[in-house]
């Protein structure tokens, strides 16, 4: 008796012979005679009663055409085996098609789906026939039934599709400190722990680069300038005993001298140990500025995954008031502002300053002129970010001022937007964790299909049906995947499971990672909450106050329903304000195709980021801001605000600063700001000029504008996807 059929993955799922009957009625339905019933469940009830426990997908269609064959209805069998045949043949031109446009280098949506990889390289035309591939393998061996229909009918998007099959987790927090003092292996070779912030500096690469290889998504370092400084104090001892040897004098006892802060001074006028500290300090920071040089160099130039890639990395830093501290903050941000080569904006990594009241965002706080340099920085290089530690939802009872390790209780964010920071089962923390995967919902989708009942009530009524049962299924995806993930060995991911990850220090080579990964979050995400409400309610939440209710009922009530899973299937399950690059085209170009062009929803090539306002509606950034905000509480997985501004912002860093006293009025949690930027491809040259044709330098003419496409930089939008084009030609300023 056949009790279990086996996937094409090895998993075990129960027989259910009304499959088979299903079947051979669709082969039936297209013979002069039709349906036969009756035959149909004879052949299913003959298969189900074999003598074997279980069977394989194919040898159980094996059976269907034996049978057939055997029966009078010979002609089913041939559409039977015929729509196998076309089946396969479809899977294969499809594929073929594709091949052939990454061969040919075609800039299309999907040699352009993320705007970090360059495709057309040969390391990234073999990652592309890879991950297309990899996609078409996943829809037919990994998921379950209503999981591929979910996907196949564009109600929901399995981010790193191709990733799926490698058991890979999405990101995580380094713990830095662990691979300074520790050291650490990658490949063949190992480090010694770091001894001076040149080592530091190198050692925060390979971390981040190698573990860049072991994941899907990104990389990032929670604290960047707790973790770097004890190395600029080893440094600055280092230089004293220079300074001992060249003047053949015993300076040891400086090497305990306390500073404030590590600021260069002439020597002139300066005698003995006066001199000799100023010499070491002038030095130290000397050093620990050509350490942060190459920090932002490498994390340029290093490529990950297969050479085709820079490392998708972040840090964040602003909250060490050490000396020390204060001078990895001060040189990270002098390196950015200079940029890297010819000048150009550095890519990466994504810096991310942490505001904190009385540490580093008011006047009077210790960090308040690092603050002030940050938004210069910002004004003229987009980066660092801002996060708001001081939202009521990223604060933590744990934080005290007094401790050197406050750090672990602060939260730090990555990449485009990703939080991670409550924790079921274990420490609140974003240190040693990440998001493990994630889907994103098409709730435009669900509210298009509800467009045609004219009693408002009941539409939005049917729309959170919709909603529930899509919501229902992601969550039982993401389930099915983690159960898939758990499998995993810890030496599949030699550094990331050495330690990285936390509580896997403890795991043997051959112990699976089950007992640890349940630290990481499983993202629901959403995307086109503007498209959605248009379809339900005639306009969008940055519009119409009816719109802005509904929008937080409707983000409110996947909130609570995520909760709900969290108990459900004992996972750190959260809400995602999903950072749409490839997708925000994707699901809008198969809705157009479904239901046509409809006006504010599939009129464009896009769907707006998540809960953002479109970014063609006009309005101030308080306006925009307010209508925002109370999204962020409720999207823990991740979210982003930003606000486009004019001119040239490279003078103007109060305007910054504005922008993140908004983020302080009204609890938004992380933000960021866009402005002009040309950058000449040719020599690399930048400035602000509106519509710039030709380089003022090299008199180039290939000039782009350089962009943020979710919450990172891109170098050129020549890597762009149609979708996000699309959105970027839209974009206007908030004034």
């Amino acid at each position: 008796m056949v009790k279990h059929v086996v996937k094409r993955d090895g998993r075990l799922v129960d027989f259910n012979n009304q499959k088979i009957v299903a079947a051979i009625l669709k082969a039936m339905d297209v013979t002069e005679d039709g349906e036969d019933i009756v035959l149909a469940a004879r052949i299913a009830d003959a298969i189900s009663k074999l003598d074997k426990d279980s069977m394989s997908v194919e040898e159980i269609q094996d059976c269907v055409e034996m049978e057939l064959m055997k029966s009078p209805r010979k002609e089913v069998a041939r559409k039977y085996i015929a729509y196998r045949n076309k089946r396969n043949l479809a899977r294969k031109a499809k594929t073929t098609e594709i091949f052939e446009d990454i061969i040919n280098a075609q800039a299309n949506d999907i040699t352009r789906e993320n705007a970090n990889m360059n495709a057309d390289t040969p390391a990234g035309m073999m990652m592309k026939f890879a991950s297309e591939a990899t996609k078409a393998y996943v829809d037919e061996s990994l998921l379950s039934d209503d999981v591929r229909e979910a996907v196949m009918g564009n109600y929901i998007h399995i981010h790193d599709k191709d990733y799926y099959p490698t058991k890979s987790l999405t990101c995580i927090q380094h713990p830095l400190d662990l691979i300074l003092n520790h050291g650490l292996k990658a490949g063949h070779g190992e480090s010694r722990p770091a001894k001076r912030i040149e080592t530091a500096s190198v050692l925060a690469c390979i971390s981040m680069e190698t573990v860049q290889n072991e994941m899907h998504g990104g990389q990032a370092i929670p604290a960047f300038d707790f973790y770097l400084a004890p190395f600029v104090r080893k440094t600055y001892e280092e230089e004293v005993d220079n300074v001992s040897a060249m003047e053949n004098k015993d300076y040891s006892a400086l090497k305990d001298r306390k500073f404030d802060d590590y600021l260069k001074r002439d020597l002139v006028g300066l005698q003995g140990e006066e001199r000799a500290v100023q010499h070491a300090m002038n030095r130290t920071v000397a050093r620990v500025h050509q350490a942060m040089e190459a920090f932002v160099h490498n994390m340029n130039t290093i490529h990950s995954r297969g050479g085709n890639q820079v490392v998708f990395s972040s840090i964040n830093y602003g909250t060490d008031t050490s000396a020390e501290g204060r001078c990895v903050i001060r040189e990270i941000l002098n390196t950015t502002y200079e940029g890297v080569g010819n000048g150009s904006t550095a890519i990466f990594p994504i810096q991310i300053w942490k505001k904190k009241k009385g540490v580093s965002y008011l006047p009077g706080d210790p960090n308040y002129d690092l603050y002030k340099f940050a938004c210069r920085v910002t004004a003229r290089r987009f980066f660092p970010n801002f996060l708001n530690l001081d939202a009521t939802f990223n604060q933590s009872p744990e934080w005290d001022p007094e401790d050197p390790r406050r750090y672990v209780h602060e939260v730090a964010t990555m990449g485009c937007r990703t939080r991670v920071f409550e924790n079921r089962f274990g420490p609140v923390t974003s240190i040693g964790r990440g998001n493990l995967s994630f889907t994103t919902v098409n709730i435009v989708k669900l509210a298009i299909e509800c467009m045609s009942i004219t009693d408002k009530e009941k539409r939005i009524a049917e729309f959170f049906s919709k909603l529930e049962k899509m919501l229902d299924i992601a969550a039982r995806q993401l389930d099915e995947r983690f159960q898939f993930q758990k499998t995993a060995l810890k030496k599949q991911f030699p550094l990331l499971m050495s330690g990285l990850w936390l509580g896997s220090g403890k795991l043997e080579d051959n112990d699976t990672v089950e007992s640890v990964i349940n630290q990481g979050t499983l993202g629901i995400g959403f995307i086109g909450l503007a498209e959605c409400l248009i379809a339900l309610v005639g306009k969008h939440h940055g519009e119409s106050e009816e719109a802005q209710t509904l929008g937080l009922r409707i983000v409110t009530y996947m909130r609570e329903k995520i909760n709900g899973y969290c108990e459900k299937y004992q996972h750190n399950y959260s809400v995602l304000a999903t950072p749409a690059e490839g997708l925000s085209g994707k699901f809008t170009k198969r809705d157009r195709k479904t239901f046509g062009v409809l006006p504010g929803i599939t009129d464009k090539d896009y769907y707006t980021n998540s809960n953002h306002v479109p970014v063609y509606y006009h309005c101030t950034p308080e306006h925009k801001a307010r209508i925002e905000a109370p999204y962020h509480e409720l999207t823990r997985g991740g979210h982003i605000f930003y606000v486009e501004i004019d001119g040239d912002a490279t003078h103007n860093p109060e305007a910054i600063m504005n922008i993140v006293d908004l983020m302080d009025k009204y609890n938004i949690g992380y933000g960021s700001v866009n402005h002009n930027r040309n950058l000449c491809l040719d020599c690399g040259y930048e400035d602000a000029t509106e519509n710039l044709e030709e380089c003022p330098h090299c008199h180039g003419k290939h000039i782009d504008t350089l962009q943020r496409i979710t919450g990172y930089l891109v170098g050129t939008t020549n890597r762009w996807n149609s979708g996000k084009l699309a959105e970027l030609a839209d974009r206007v300023v908030h004034k």
